[in-house]
């Protein structure tokens, strides 16, 4: 089955905050992951620290195929991978 690299919603109403995870690409936005990866919470002011990423294992699923989303793919792209 296919793996994507996207967002789960787990904030507030109003205080949106994320945790980056790799999903079965039929799973719906805020079900179960196959595994968490980090956190992103765009609201905080200074960009490097909006984000917490393991850059080792999300490289490791890049490399067996999953496909980030938009947003991921940003995300990854502000560290230098991929």
């Amino acid at each position: 089955m296919a793996v994507r690299l996207r967002l789960k919603r787990v904030g507030r109403t109003n205080r949106p905050f994320y945790r980056i995870a790799a999903f079965h690409a039929a799973t719906r936005r805020d079900g179960p992951p196959v595994e968490d990866l980090g956190w992103y919470d765009p609201l905080k002011k200074d960009p490097q620290k909006s984000f917490e990423l393991k850059e080792g294992r999300a490289k490791y699923w890049l490399s067996v195929g999953a496909k980030p989303s938009e947003t991921v793919r940003s995300l990854l792209k502000r560290r230098g991978i991929r």
